[in-house]
């Protein structure tokens, strides 16, 4: 059995990238770091051999493969596992190599763009597995209801595609990598301004991608989103969706509530009536891609298609239901995956009271280039708790301070306190929620752990006392 060992397999995607190997044949090791749940869960459930700490000796001998990932924590003048993991003779790949090898010979479905790339693709590949399709399919998130994050199977390989760059030593997009056949493209929005610091920077990989595409390929586009509507020209096979009048698939007839029911239409057709426990006009923009790329390629009939959105209950961190209170959480790390969130929330939940406990996890919230996002990010929402801002990468850009962001928010009128750690987010939101209170929770990170545990605390103190 081939040996391959993974230098931060803790992370959702290199552990998704872990069990396609072994899906594959491969013996897997791996090393991390920064190991919590529900990674950490997850790689154990894995069976992998697993050590926590970046240390040569982690390296198993004889290794054939050795997969290094983009984390901070692993530049190779610094981290001495990555700088033995050169001098072994191993071949050395990025995540996105492995997965390209892994799906060579599959027809590939990428999912690309700023947001919503996790929630189509797990939709996709759920319904496809509900068809009994059997396809490949590769998450950077975890879906409620799905067992593994990815998947060898026979059929269509349906890949979540990153702009974000491939590793240390490759500076492309990790969904160049992918080659695909055919590409769902959700949205363009500058994101990632320390790697992408202008627009035209950053849209640039989603135009080679879109080049890239064969002739008998295909581009399921939202035109809802400019940015998108602005690169459609550098392919000539593309058709569209969204919930605007213009978009060849469209959503209408949408009644929004705790089931949201809606009619897919084509071409001003009514093709299906579908059902969803998704929160959001968001989501309903996600199902409509999905429908138009598996109907328009007849992968699945229009009730296998409704079958299946019917059963899925979401991805974890993208507006999942955490306590009763009401209490849910989102992915904010961008702009706007966070005003998505909060317009969601809105939707659903009018009359309530909207707390945000908000974590400034990424890069570009991080970013002093970005403190005009705070200027009205949090529209609508009645009180906001800033978590201190991560320290990892602080020393490669201009990094905001916790006070600064506190004080920017404040400014707009909005209540805004600062918390620190477990103690301090109980506490606050103790005094924060009533019985008219809804929570969101935005964050890309763990709350320095808190956020483990928040759910039960939610219910033991704050549900079961009011």
């Amino acid at each position: 059995m081939k040996k391959a060992h993974i230098i931060g397999v803790a992370g959702v995607a290199m552990s998704a990238t872990a069990k396609l190997l072994i899906d594959d044949g491969w013996q897997v090791s791996g090393s991390d770091d920064a190991f919590y749940p529900p990674a950490s869960d997850y790689v154990k459930k894995l069976g992998i051999d697993f050590k926590e700490g970046y240390k040569e000796e982690n390296i198993p001998e004889g290794v054939d493969l050795i997969v290094i990932g983009r984390n901070a924590k692993l530049n190779p003048e610094t981290n001495p596992e990555v700088q033995h993991a050169h001098e072994t003779g191993a071949d050395i790949k990025s995540f996105p190599e492995v997965i390209a090898e892994i799906t060579k010979d599959s027809h590939k479905l990428v999912v690309a763009g700023s947001y919503g790339k996790s929630t189509v693709t797990s939709i996709a590949s759920w319904v496809l597995i509900h068809a009994k399709e059997d396809p490949t399919y590769f998450i950077g998130a975890y879906p409620i209801d799905m067992e593994y994050t990815s998947l060898k199977g026979t059929g269509v390989s349906v890949i979540e595609g990153d702009e974000y760059p491939t590793a240390h030593w490759d500076e492309r997009s990790k969904f160049l990598h992918f080659n695909p056949n055919d590409v769902i493209l959700t949205s363009v929005e500058h994101d990632h301004i320390n790697v992408f610091p202008t627009y035209k920077d950053y849209v640039q990989p989603f135009i080679e991608l879109l080049i890239k595409i064969p002739e008998d390929g295909l581009v399921v586009a939202c035109t809802d989103n400019p940015g998108v509507e602005d690169i459609l020209h550098h392919t000539p096979q593309y058709i569209t969706y969204g919930l605007k009048e213009n978009a060849l698939w469209r959503a209408t007839n949408i009644a929004y509530g705790e089931e949201t029911t809606f009619d897919i239409e084509h071409d001003g057709e009514r093709v299906v009536s579908l059902t969803t426990k998704l929160l959001g006009s968001h989501n309903v923009q996600n199902i409509v891609g999905v429908a138009a790329y598996l109907l328009t390629r007849e992968l699945v009939t229009p009730e296998e298609l409704s079958l299946g959105i019917k059963l899925f209950s979401g991805v974890r961190r993208r507006l999942n239901k955490i306590s009763s209170l009401p209490a849910y959480e989102g992915f904010g790390s961008s702009y706007e995956k966070a005003r998505a969130a909060i317009e969601a929330i809105q939707l659903h939940y009018p009359e309530k009271k909207m707390v945000v406990l908000f974590e400034p996890h990424t890069f570009s919230w991080r970013n002093r280039d970005s403190i005009e996002w705070y200027d009205n990010v949090f529209e609508g929402v009645s009180e906001v708790l800033v978590f201190h801002p991560a320290e990892q990468g602080s020393d490669t850009h201009a990094q905001l301070t916790q006070e600064e962001i506190v004080e920017r928010v404040s400014k707009t009128g909005v209540p805004t306190h600062a918390v620190n750690d477990t103690k301090d987010v109980h506490d606050q939101l103790t005094k924060s929620l009533t019985d008219d209170s809804v929570l969101l929770i935005l964050t890309s990170g763990n709350l320095d752990g808190a956020l483990d545990t928040l759910p039960s605390w939610l219910e033991e103190d704050i549900v079961d006392k009011t």
